[in-house]
Parts: structure tokens; C-alpha cells; sequence
């Protein structure tokens, strides 16, 4: 078998088009400035040090913070994942027993269920809004999401979502502020480090949150696993925050990743690219909003949906009357063009701060010939088919979620076995297993198995899957009882 290095090494001599992340896209001239291997050091005199820091560090948050607004800044090196995790963890420190209860829109990254069990905090789960055209879990109905807030101790919010869809962030902290000042208000912006207002939908630090999360390696010019997590207020111990980012990161913080954040953050000011960016996406939603469905502004104030950023294109090719996997092929092959993600009938594009107006024209370019080609096939395709997060065939549905007898973290510590899937019925998961993409759980840790999840566990071969060791055997863990 090839080395690692070879299949590197080979994988960037196809010369692919990046339209997934990092939001480098692998460019050179936005990373010019980071010296390899000369900066992979450790914590020496006058480097400062992460988890304590006074010197350079110290500075390279503060100028965070002060680009984005926040109060504090704090560095990730451990991706965003350490960020979820460290948000929870901080709540624990501060929160009574019969606080312990977070309202979770249920679109949250993997991370957010990882934070429940090591947390032990109760999750109390929104179902998303089902896009019917695109059948993804895009929108969240904000004024549900917020109402009747007795019993929680907080709430965690995915915005944007993987898909680049808004939530009314606005509404939610109206509502907060009215009937429950004292609950802090976690966003995971992880896909959303760009989002400065202007060209785009404005940023959670400046709506008001408490905690907002950024990957910022998804869009900006930072090295994987670096990202951000932005403070203001008095809702969250702060002192229990840095503990948690203590013990949850590494104490051997790479020094190139935080270097890429500062990089990351000279981008923030330099508009233009974006700016020429979204000139070309708009050209492409004229030339192909035709053949293609895409999610473009049009979309914000239905099912859920408050705004949505443009440089996330998400295109439907079911009216062409193939399957995105063969559409895919077709792009990856004949136009070297990588898309994010793609599921039976979409496809994600992202942009991102290493991105450039000729790719989103070759994209263009790409989709138009792919068009004209299979268009044809248009009057054989068969009936659209019914994504996992779909409860029906009508407009605006909602995810079905089943009914919780155990928290994540009781689920997790409990004795489990394997069990056949015809025998599972009514049995409790011992695991969290999604469909992915998008990754979102088809069922959680302590979460009955319904006939539902049976439907999409028992036709297992047609889909990707996330955190189910049994897929192949047929076999699911279920809570020894």
C-alpha cells in the first residue's frame, strides 16, 4: 500500500478546482508568511504560552476580539470540536442540578453530542425545518425554538448551518431577554468565521450571543483544527471557560495553527475578493437557477429559513434526472472540480477566502455543460426520494426525533450488547448514529428505536454512515436493560 505522503502527493497532482474546505484552497500567496517547518515550535521563552498567556499570544487575541467585537477571544487548536466541548463543560461549573437542562437545536455538530456525554448535561432537542425542495434539515422556526424556557439552563444554536441557511438569532434573544435575562446563548458559528454584515448576514458576536464558536479554517485563511471562541457578558464563568479549554486542548499547542489564525484575521479587512466573488455567484444563480434548483437569498423567510449566505451553493440536481453521485463523477473527472459534500440529490459548493472569481466561472461553466447534457433525461427520473429528515411529502416538515429515556452521557456509561436490528424494536440506543452527509443524528445515545430509525438502519447499503460500528452485520448497541 501506498504512504501517506504519496497519497498526498498524488491526490494534489490532479490539479482539482477546491470547493471544500479549508478556505485556503491550498493558496500560497495567503499563507507566504508561514514558515514551514521553522515555526513548528513549543513554548519557548518569548513565544508566550496558550494556556496562560501574557505576551504574543495574549496579543493575538486581543486583536481577535477586537476584529469580531467580542469581549475575549480565545485560540483553538483542537478545532471546533474543543470549542463545543468547553462550552458545556463551562456551563457544568456554573449551573444547579435542575439547570442542567440545554435546549439543543438538533442540526448541532457531532462535537455537541461528544459535549453531552462528557458534560452529563440533559439535552432537550428542536427539530429543524425540512426544506421540501432540497429535503435538508435548512431552517428553524426561532420563535418555537425560544419559547417557554422554565427548566433550561441554556441554549445552543447551529448558525449558519452546514448549508449556509441563518437563524433569526434577532428573535431568540429578544425572547430571551424577556422572559429568561439570566440563560446564556451559545452559538456554533463554525461555518460562519466570515460573516462580517456588509455581503453577508451579520455575525453572532454582533447579535448579541454569549458564546459564538468559529471554525476558522472553514472559510478564512486559517490551517485546519484553528478556530476561535468569542466571549461577552457575564453569563458564562469565565475562569470554568479557560479550565475547560485547559484540559480539553492539547498542552502542546502547535504554533503554526495559531500563526494561520493571525494570518486569518489580516483577511478579515480585505473585502474585494469576496465582493468579486459574489459577483460571479450571482451570475451563476442567473444562468442556472433553470436546470438546477438553488438556495439562493429567495429562500430567506420560508421554512425556517432567515437569511442565507451566498458563498454556500447548494444546488439540487434531481431535474436532470440523475443522482448527485453520478453528477459528481461527471464534475470531478471532466472539470477537476471538488465539491464540499454531496448526498442522492445535492450538492454543497463552498467558497471560502483562498477562493477566486475563475473558479466560480469554471464552476459555472461546469454545471452548464452537465446540463445541457442529461437534461434530456429529465422525463425518466423517477420519484424523488424521501431524505431521513423528512416526515412527509409536504411542505415545511420537521425532523422526526425519538423519544429520549436517558441522557447521552447514561446511555454511554451504561452496559450495552449488540442486537439485530428485527430484534430492536423498542430497545434504547447505546450509540449515536447519523446519515451523513449532513451528519445530523438519525438517533441519539438514550433514544428509543423507533420503526422510524428501523426504516433507514434496515437499508443501510444506500447511505453513508457516522458513529454505527454494526452498519455492515446489521446489528445496532442497544442499552442492557
Amino acid at each position: 500500500m501506498d504512504s501517506l505522503r504519496k497519497g498526498l502527493d498524488d491526490y494534489c497532482g490532479q490539479g482539482m478546482v477546491s470547493f471544500h474546505t479549508p478556505g485556503h484552497k491550498g493558496s500560497k500567496e495567503l499563507l507566504s508568511g508561514m514558515m514551514f517547518p521553522d515555526y513548528d515550535l513549543t513554548e519557548l521563552p518569548g513565544l508566550d504560552m496558550l494556556h496562560h498567556p501574557h505576551g504574543i499570544i495574549a496579543e493575538a487575541q486581543k486583536k481577535a476580539a477586537e476584529a469580531y467585537g467580542s469581549e475575549e477571544t480565545f485560540f483553538l487548536i483542537n478545532g471546533g470540536t474543543a470549542g463545543n466541548q468547553s462550552m458545556f463543560a463551562a456551563l457544568m461549573a456554573g449551573m444547579r442540578l435542575t439547570d442542567r437542562k440545554v435546549r439543543i437545536d438538533r442540526r448541532a455538530h457531532r462535537s455537541v453530542f461528544g459535549a453531552l456525554i462528557l458534560s452529563g448535561v440533559v439535552p432537550e432537542y428542536i427539530a429543524p425545518i425540512i426544506h421540501p425542495d432540497f429535503h435538508l434539515a435548512l431552517g428553524m422556526d426561532a420563535v418555537e425554538y425560544s419559547d417557554d424556557l422554565a427548566g433550561i439552563g441554556a441554549l445552543h444554536l447551529t448558525s449558519p448551518s452546514y448549508y449556509g441557511t441563518v437563524t433569526d438569532l434577532k428573535t431568540i434573544i429578544k425572547q430571551r431577554d424577556g422572559n429568561a435575562p439570566f440563560i446564556p446563548i451559545l452559538v456554533d458559528q463554525a461555518h460562519g468565521s466570515h460573516l462580517q454584515g456588509g455581503l453577508f448576514p451579520a455575525g453572532a458576536v454582533a447579535e448579541g450571543a454569549d458564546l459564538v464558536l468559529h471554525s476558522s479554517h472553514k472559510t478564512l485563511a486559517a490551517l485546519t483544527q484553528a478556530g476561535m471562541l468569542h466571549v461577552q457578558g457575564s453569563r458564562v464563568d469565565r475562569t470554568a471557560l479557560k479550565k475547560s479549554l485547559e484540559f480539553l486542548q492539547t498542552s502542546s499547542p502547535s504554533y503554526l495553527l495559531m500563526a494561520s489564525l493571525e494570518t486569518a484575521l489580516e483577511g478579515l479587512t480585505q473585502t474585494q475578493i469576496w465582493q468579486d466573488l459574489y459577483v460571479e455567484v450571482c451570475l451563476l444563480h442567473q444562468k442556472l437557477e433553470g436546470p438546477f434548483r438553488i438556495l439562493t437569498g429567495k429562500d430567506s423567510g420560508k421554512y425556517g429559513i432567515y437569511d442565507v449566505d451566498w458563498s454556500k451553493i447548494l444546488i439540487n440536481v434531481s431535474g436532470l434526472g440523475l443522482t448527485a453521485f453520478e453528477a459528481v463523477d461527471f464534475l470531478r473527472k471532466v472539470f477537476q472540480i471538488e465539491p464540499e459534500l454531496w448526498d442522492k440529490e445535492n450538492i454543497l459548493f463552498m467558497l471560502g477566502a483562498g477562493s477566486r472569481p475563475e473558479d466560480v466561472r469554471h464552476l459555472t461553466k461546469a454545471l452548464e455543460y452537465l446540463a445541457g447534457k442529461y437534461r434530456g433525461l429529465a422525463g425518466q427520473q423517477k420519484e424523488r426520494r424521501t431524505d431521513q429528515s423528512q416526515n412527509s411529502a409536504g411542505s415545511g416538515s420537521t425532523l422526526l426525533i425519538p423519544p429520549m429515556h436517558l441522557t447521552p452521557r447514561e446511555a454511554w456509561l451504561a452496559a450495552k450488547k449488540p442486537v439485530k436490528l428485527k430484534d430492536a424494536l423498542g430497545l434504547i440506543s447505546g450509540e449515536t448514529i447519523s446519515i451523513y452527509p449532513p451528519g445530523i443524528p438519525l438517533i441519539a445515545g438514550g433514544e428509543e428505536i423507533t420503526s422510524y430509525v428501523l426504516e433507514y438502519l434496515n437499508r443501510a447499503r444506500e447511505y453513508n454512515w457516522q458513529g454505527w460500528d454494526g452498519s455492515e452485520r446489521g446489528e445496532i448497541l442497544a442499552v442492557n436493560i
